[in-house]
């Protein structure tokens, strides 16, 4: 089978992913991710930059991804509870499904390097400051009461993190089942009414 450049460079990353996640970003060689996807180390680089350049372009489309989630759980509807109860399930649900990612952009921040660490925090600081605008929107509706925007959105964001750590396709609960009740632990932490 012949892969056109773009399907290459995904399966690059891929394997870039898997073996970050096992290895760690430093242990982790571009002949060992090379070997991974059938080339030559430095046969990547007719694909890629740099390993680097392979870190950064998971970390941004994760971050790019979960802001597109977000703006589209968002997009049909101005209710505050509604709102933010869609992009919880947005974020759980991502996080469900993307357990390398979120353990990758999570442990390998420290291991961007300028300008893509500060591109990558740009996006998360992005991302954050979308659920303390939905839980601000709330506060001044009457809909919820926390002293600070900013912990609550943290807590919440933390919920969705936190599943890509235990949660399994195969386990004892379904996707669904954690992407509701996650749902209702953010409203009550922003004490919806």
């Amino acid at each position: 089978m012949v892969l056109t450049g773009s399907a290459r460079s995904a399966q690059i990353r891929a394997a870039a992913l898997d073996l970050f996640t096992r290895l760690g970003y430093e242990a982790t060689t571009m002949a060992d991710i090379g070997a991974a996807v059938g080339m030559r180390g430095p046969s990547l680089y007719k694909h890629v930059a740099s390993k680097q350049d392979v870190l950064a372009q998971i970390m941004t489309g994760t971050m790019e991804a979960l802001l597109a989630a977000h703006r589209a759980a968002v997009a049909t509807t101005e209710e505050p509870v509604e709102r933010l109860r869609r992009a919880t399930e947005a974020h759980v649900r991502y996080h469900a499904r993307h357990h390398q990612e979120a353990f990758v952009g999570n442990r390998e921040i420290r291991s961007l390097v300028q300008p893509h660490r500060g591109r990558v925090l740009e996006l998360r600081a992005e991302y954050e400051r979308c659920f303390r605008d939905l839980i601000e929107a709330g506060i001044r509706a009457g809909r919820f009461e926390v002293a600070s925007s900013r912990l609550a959105s943290y807590a919440i964001l933390d919920l969705g993190m936190g599943v890509a750590v235990w949660f399994r396709a195969d386990g004892e609960l379904t996707e669904d089942a954690v992407v509701w009740q996650y749902s209702q632990f953010a409203l009550r932490i922003v004490n919806a009414r």
